[in-house]
């Protein structure tokens, strides 16, 4: 059977359209391939855990972007205070260029949500240091983790001995039982008064196996 030009034009989109039923979008990328920073920064949740090294928006290299409550970036919002996004080569990250200070002008807290599976158990694990410059106070960095808002680990790390080219990142992890069709997670910090927080970076999020979550 012939078919006309218009026809299959048309006839295609619907496939398209079908075909994309269902399926996140992803965010458009520019002339160098990297997700644009606007379209990464209006993305308000993720059907999975995403971007735990904060690679997104790419912030100019030795320095930092400063958000605070009520921004966002890539899949991550600023829940209160403000906080540092930190650029490669700034200081040592744990993984990939990037990672985030809790503490911009003074303490905040970043959070994403995510779909979870009602009754299942999950681990999160993220490596932990803190901004090690010396001429800020306290040397201990401390923070909490909190699940749908309920505190579920105290975090702290002193930064006596560290420097930016050596961060000494620590692995911590914490399990919980998701209790809805969304979870979301937060990390805050409850250092005080101060312009230099904990620093997180490598966060992942994984579903226990029988075995592996006690």
């Amino acid at each position: 059977m012939l078919v006309s030009r218009t026809s299959l034009t048309a006839l295609t989109a619907a496939a398209v359209l079908l075909a994309g039923a269902g399926t996140a979008l992803a965010a458009p990328a520019d002339s160098s391939g990297r997700t644009s920073r606007l379209a990464a920064s209006s993305i308000a949740a993720v059907s999975r855990f995403d971007d735990g090294s904060f690679e997104t928006p790419e912030v100019k290299p030795s320095t930092f972007d400063e958000f605070a409550a009520g921004q966002s970036f890539g899949p991550w919002k600023v829940a209160r205070g403000t906080v540092d996004l930190i650029g490669a080569g700034y200081w040592q990250a744990a993984e990939g260029d990037q990672s985030l200070d809790l503490n911009g002008n003074d303490a905040g807290a970043v959070s994403q949500t995510f779909t979870t599976k009602p009754g299942t158990r999950y681990t999160v694990t993220y490596s932990l240091a803190g901004n090690p410059e010396l001429d800020q106070v306290p040397p201990l960095k401390t923070g909490k983790v909190l699940i749908d808002g309920q505190n579920v680990q105290d975090l702290s790390f002193d930064v006596t001995g560290k420097t930016k080219r050596n961060m000494g990142y620590v692995r911590r992890q914490v399990t919980f039982v998701a209790t809805g069709p969304s979870t979301t997670l937060t990390f805050a910090s409850t250092t005080l008064h101060s312009a230099t927080g904990p620093v997180i970076d490598d966060v992942t999020v994984e579903r226990c196996r029988p075995d592996c979550c006690d």
